[in-house]
């Protein structure tokens, strides 16, 4: 028989169980898995088939939404202290949220030429290398680089180039401007209702990608703009409550 068990799965003595152990490196899997699809969504784009690298990017999309709760309610980083899930995770998004949809917007025409693709590449170098890009009240300091939700809704809009080199211009810019915005899996207020209209989000943008035809009439991908809205809306409402109350 092992050491009986303690709290939450682990040892007494401080020894994770081996359940928690597998647990958390299935976590660390979930976010590396995120890296592989990023890999395929750059080979659909090659191919050709935007459609499914757009869909792709909603999946990754998907996984780092979730990743992050389930290695806080595993005590990942308590667990495997050998690893470090957050640079690993920041390995991911950088694939995901920059290189992918960047190179998504010059084969979608989105930006006129490969070279404005190094607007957000290089912009989101510096966002993801400051030591303040994630505060201590658990906010993103200055856009947070969700450029897969532009290069998305650039793409299934039909925006011009010119529109989209102005859009992912001033974007590029706000990465530098010390704005909050909120970390949604993080948030103490309205966390539970932002996910669930998230999850509602993600899966009409998915709609919208796999049946453009049949949503157009209704304006289904315009209104899910709302969402976008909603979340600019309380990263700066809640980011004015924090300097309030501080």
């Amino acid at each position: 028989m092992g050491p009986p068990a303690g709290r939450e799965g682990e040892a007494i003595g401080g020894e994770a169980s081996p359940a928690r152990v597998a647990l958390s490196w299935g976590v660390h899997l979930l976010t590396a898995s995120g890296a592989v699809i990023g890999a395929v969504a750059l080979v659909e784009i090659g191919s050709g088939d935007l459609p499914c690298a757009a869909l792709l990017m909603l999946v990754a999309f998907g996984v780092d939404a979730l990743d992050g709760t389930l290695a806080r309610a595993a005590r990942v980083e308590q667990t495997l202290p050998q690893l470090d899930g957050r640079r690993l995770d920041d390995m991911v998004d950088f694939l995901n949220y920059v290189v992918v949809p960047a190179v998504f917007m010059v084969a979608a025409g989105t930006l006129p030429h490969w070279g404005f693709a190094a607007l957000p590449v290089l912009a989101s170098c510096y966002g993801f290398s400051q030591v303040a890009a994630k505060t201590e009240d658990d906010f993103f300091l200055g856009f947070p680089s969700y450029w897969n939700i532009v290069a998305i809704y650039a793409w299934g809009l039909g925006i011009s180039p010119t529109t989209g080199t102005v859009i992912v211009g001033f974007l590029s810019l706000m990465v530098f401007v010390p704005i909050k915005y909120a970390y949604p899996s993080k948030l103490t207020v309205l966390r539970t209702s932002t996910a669930v209209l998230g999850f509602l989000w993600t899966a009409l943008l998915a709609i919208c990608v796999l049946a453009p035809g049949r949503v157009r009439a209704f304006h289904l991908l315009e209104l899910t703009l709302a969402y976008p809205i909603y979340y600019v809306a309380i990263s700066f409402w809640l980011g004015d409550r924090r300097r309030e109350t501080a």
